[in-house]
């Protein structure tokens, strides 16, 4: 161990700080201890969710193995806040600031109590970003792990999952499904520990950072519960070792073409839209530069080849049982979308990693090859016009057609959206408006998978569009373009639009403009005002006076 006292994130304990060294021998550390590199192991583990509710007993295990390897291990919690659970509710607000929340935490932590390496635990969608923004503040020796996806629900035959319960929300509004049946779903939804088990936000951004290099192999793919996990938390403590060895920091393994395959990962495996808000904080915090013209370039060159849910058939568990991420990444590499150069915290390149991985199995339906893509680019699209000056995003999969012009149905929140779709107000051929729930006005950007749930429930996924200045969930499908910027909340041109306007979304062309004259545009914007701030204190009243706009990536430390 004394070899490692030579690097620079030691911080080494010594006489001149007798109350640390009291209180560490209070926790039970020794004299030999205090000489030996203390390692913080974050959880996010909590026990109000099945995203979270295992990540403190795999805490244990990683201790276990840090442990074994000569270092002093000591967990600290972060918060988790649960989508599914906020999801259509006031709190839904909480979930994005969440991300900054950890992230600040564990920095707090690690720097006031000065351990030299960390290893996050993380589960539900806005904890993967937000370690990893901690630990490209840090830049000590560092990785992350995934608490792994959810097995499938079942019931009736169907494979089920979290947005399963929305959209049988949906039909049961509409008057499809019965009461009973509902029921069932919702029992039957989530059957036990993982992150939502589509390829939603929390398996977007674990493969990822995967691809990043800033996980280890399999992490993302690895089911939550099982030997799998067990042995990537076994391994964690060898592999933490390693990078102190070595010397390796996220900000060494972090680069822009780190960015590009994670991004071309995402792409691939059809990942979720809140991807681009993450990786815009991610690249700010590790100095990366990186804008929305980024995502369009991969996007144009990378093909759509998961059949994943929720637009697709199968669960990141099936994924897991073809070969996992790796052998995605390998297929990739392969196909030359991927830069196999960059470094990981194995202590070996991408390309090295994938050398021993084994091929996509033989007559698997979850990836397609190259050229039975399901989109020949990707279903990621940054859309600009008069409606989103400084860009938006949609999520596009080609199975809800690349254009759509209807009349604005316009709602000031994404309850009063809602109530409308609840009370069959909305129909075919329009686009429904749903304003002032962007980072500032709502404040904190809440996903609106509620109501596009309870459109594709109600059979209108492909004959209504929705456009937002909030975001989405990754488990939304449809016509959907969300972050649109500038947001209502500041004036920009959504806070104008008004029922029965005509709008147009060009996924060809990469517009989307409100069609009305400049003239009426002008005389709207001279007799609009601004409203009163939703919330007066605490928490997120901070969020909206330091959160950039979306295009930013919704980042709190630019002001």
């Amino acid at each position: 161990m004394k070899d490692l006292k030579k690097y620079s994130w030691r911080v080494t304990l010594d006489d001149t700080q007798p109350a640390a060294q009291a209180m560490l021998h209070a926790v039970g550390l020794s004299e030999d201890d205090l000489q030996k590199p203390l390692v913080g192991i974050a959880s996010c583990g909590y026990e109000g969710n099945p995203c979270n509710m295992h990540l403190n007993g795999l805490s244990i295990m990683v201790k276990a193995g840090v442990t074994e390897c000569g270092l002093i291990p000591l967990i600290f919690h972060t918060i988790g806040v649960s989508d599914g659970i906020s999801m259509g509710t006031p709190g839904m607000r909480y979930s994005l600031p969440s991300r900054d929340i950890i992230a600040d935490s564990i920095e707090t932590v690690m720097n006031a109590q000065s351990y030299d390496a960390l290893v996050t635990v993380v589960g539900c969608d806005k904890n993967m970003p937000g370690a990893v923004m901690a630990m490209l503040r840090l830049d000590r020796p560092s990785l992350m792990m995934y608490g792994g996806t959810i097995a499938p629900g079942h019931y009736d035959g169907e494979d089920l999952s979290i947005v399963s319960a929305f959209e049988a929300w949906g039909e049961k509004v509409a008057g499809t499904m019965s009461e009973e049946k509902f029921k069932e779903i919702v029992k039957h939804a989530c059957p036990g520990a993982g992150a939502c088990g589509g390829m939603y936000t929390a398996n977007t951004m674990a493969a990822a950072i995967e691809a990043m290099g800033l996980s280890l192999p399999y992490s993302s793919s690895n089911p939550a519960t099982g030997n799998a996990k067990t042995a990537e938390c076994d391994a964690t403590g060898p592999a933490l070792f390693e990078l102190m060895k070595l010397d390796l920091k996220p900000k060494d393994i972090l680069t822009r073409k780190s960015l590009e395959n994670a991004f071309t990962v995402v792409t691939a495996l059809g990942g979720s839209t809140n991807a681009v808000l993450h990786f815009m904080a991610i690249a700010h915090t590790g100095g990366i530069q990186w804008d929305l013209s980024d995502f369009q370039k991969i996007s144009d060159k990378t093909p759509l080849l998961a059949d994943l849910k929720p637009s697709g058939k199968y669960m990141m568990e099936d994924l897991h049982k073809v070969g996992g991420t790796p052998a995605v990444m390998k297929y990739l590499l392969e196909a030359g979308f991927l830069h196999g150069d960059c470094m990981t915290v194995t202590g070996r390149t991408l390309a090295e990693n994938l050398a021993g991985v084994d091929l996509l199995k033989t007559g698997q339906k979850v990836i397609k090859e190259v050229d039975q893509a399901l989109k020949p680019s990707g279903h990621i699209q940054i859309l600009y016009g008069n409606l989103a000056e400084r860009g938006s995003v949609a999520k596009i999969t080609g199975k809800e057609g690349e254009r759509f012009q209807g009349k604005a149905k316009v709602f000031d929140s994404e309850v009063a959206a809602n109530e409308a779709i609840g009370a069959g107000k909305v129909a075919a051929g329009e686009v429904i408006v749903i304003r002032y729930e962007g980072p500032k006005g709502g404040p904190g950007m809440p996903e609106m998978l509620k109501p596009t749930a309870a459109i594709m429930g109600a059979g209108l996924g492909k004959s209504v569009a929705l456009i937002t200045d909030g975001r989405f969930s990754g488990g939304t499908h449809g016509f959907v373009v969300g972050h649109i910027c500038p947001e209502a909340a500041e004036g920009g041109l959504i806070a104008l639009v008004e029922d029965g306007d005509t709008i147009t979304i060009d996924a060809v062309s990469n517009q989307i403009v409100l069609e009305v004259a400049e003239e009426e545009i002008e005389k709207r914007r001279a007799a609009w005002q601004a409203p009163a701030p939703k919330v007066n204190f605490g928490s997120l009243k901070k969020y909206a006076h330091l959160v950039s706009d979306a295009s930013l990536g919704c980042v709190t430390d630019l002001f």
